[in-house]
């Protein structure tokens, strides 16, 4: 059974930085992509950031620059660095997890079957 569980969500002001974490049980393939997605408040579900089992990565517009998505195999853990954060990163976060290969990942909630809790950013101005 595929479990992903994040961590590492808070408050935080305008211009600080987070990482959050994403741990893998249960993924038994090599091949892969990850993702970073959230979701505000009236607001549908959006791709932040991906990366592929080769470690190609791929951003949204409006976090690139900001954003690093990374992954250490050896701990089956996804993160992802947010510096600069802004009033409109205020989301819950989730990781997502699939079997398929898109090189550099896909930001496309559709194209993945493994998905994390969620972990709520806040950030104030």
């Amino acid at each position: 059974q595929v479990q992903l569980v994040e961590s590492g969500g808070g408050s935080v002001q305008a211009g600080g930085s987070l990482r959050l974490s994403c741990v893998v049980s249960g993924y038994a393939y090599d091949t892969y992509v990850m993702g970073w997605f959230r979701q505000a408040p009236g607001k549908e579900r959006e791709g932040v950031a991906a990366i592929d089992s080769e470690g190609s990565t791929s951003y949204a517009d409006s976090v690139k620059g900001r954003f690093t998505i990374s992954k250490d195999k050896a701990k089956n853990t996804l993160y992802v660095q947010m510096n600069s954060l802004k009033p409109e990163d205020t989301a819950i976060y989730y990781c997502a997890l699939d079997h398929s290969f898109v090189v550099g990942g896909s930001l496309d909630s559709g194209d993945f079957a493994y998905w994390g809790q969620g972990t709520q950013v806040t950030v104030s101005s």
